[in-house]
């Protein structure tokens, strides 16, 4: 798991949209922690810093900690809002962790040895059905993503999630079904893989 990010912030006693408005021109973003059989509490973060963590990656699947006015917070971002134009962060959900818990998480899918990939290598096409995958994870140990080898994978293959290697503590919350992750399609859109990617992404699209 990679290191998560760290941020200052302070409570603030206005809410509103007018409280956000007067943040937001002082550099700050309006955001709250919830969460944890704790009230929840408003807080202001800066701008910039957390800017920066949310375009560094993994903004909803590693843990931070938010250091309220000396008070220590570890959360994970659940939710967020950004600027229409200059894409800035102007809102964010954070979720209380305790130590030892476990959540529900996106886990993003990667896939490896795309350029040696005897299936790709003949013309045929990834076919990504599903970019993440939702999972049950310790808090203390959220995998940074779920990895694929293609080195293998022929034209016409289908990756299921039995496939895949699943880290230590994780589990996908769907068992119901060996659900598909991706496809190497034939080359010219092969009827097969085609029909079993949009089985698959009608699959995706049903369970969310």
């Amino acid at each position: 798991m990679a290191e998560g990010y760290v941020l200052k912030a302070s409570a603030r006693d206005r809410v509103g949209k007018g409280a956000a408005r007067s943040l937001r021109r002082e550099g700050l973003v309006p955001a709250v922690i919830y969460g944890g059989k704790q009230p929840a509490l408003p807080i202001a973060i800066p701008a910039k810093e957390s800017t920066i963590a949310l375009h560094r990656g993994g903004f909803m699947t590693h843990l931070g900690t938010i250091d309220v006015d000396g008070t220590s917070h570890l959360v994970i971002a659940k939710d967020y809002q950004l600027d229409p134009v200059r894409d800035d962060l102007i809102h964010v959900d954070f979720l209380r962790v305790a130590k030892g818990s476990e959540l529900t998480v996106e886990i993003p899918v990667q896939f490896l040895n795309e350029e040696t990939c005897p299936g790709i290598k003949a013309g045929g096409m990834l076919n990504v059905v599903r970019h993440t995958v939702e999972m049950t994870v310790p808090a203390e140990a959220i995998p940074d993503a779920l990895v694929i080898d293609l080195a293998k994978a022929n034209v016409g293959d289908s990756i299921h999630i039995s496939a895949v290697e699943i880290p230590e503590g994780c589990a996908p919350t769907i068992t119901d079904r060996d659900f598909t992750i991706a496809t190497i399609a034939a080359p010219g859109g092969g009827a097969g893989a085609d029909e079993e990617a949009a089985e698959g992404e009608e699959e995706a699209a049903s369970e969310e």
